[in-house]
């Protein structure tokens, strides 16, 4: 995966920041990238790998994930889908105990201002 909105953009590991997924395209910028900028208040900056816990988890506080959403080009998430994640959230998955795997290489270094690097390298995806 190569598109790229930020060419300067770098990863929590100090690298150029890698594609998360095209398939489904995530992204604030939904370039497939889990860049972020002034207007993404979410910061969508967590390159995740879904889990049916994670997704339980996210529906049961709002946040439905796997349910289509045909007017947004949305197509619902599935276990083994690779989605950028608001960090906040990605925390309190952590929190509760079901944060699903992070893809350290496609993870937007702005994270580190919520969640320590070794964290999310305990909690790093194999890919």
């Amino acid at each position: 995966m190569t598109i790229r909105y930020d060419a300067g953009a770098k990863n929590v590991l100090g690298g150029e920041l890698q594609a998360c997924s095209l398939d489904p395209v995530t992204g604030f910028f939904r370039n497939g990238c889990c860049e972020t900028g002034p207007h993404d208040l979410g910061l969508h900056t967590v390159c995740a790998v879904m889990t049916a816990e994670f997704l339980a988890y996210s529906r049961q506080v709002g946040n439905d994930l796997t349910t289509p959403v045909p007017e947004s080009a949305f197509p619902g998430l599935k276990p083994g889908d690779r989605w950028c994640l608001c960090a906040p959230r990605w925390k309190e998955a952590l929190d509760a105990g079901c944060a699903p795997g992070v893809v350290l290489e496609a993870t937007h270094e702005e994270t580190l201002a919520i969640v320590p690097l070794g964290v999310l390298k305990d909690h790093a995806a194999k890919v």
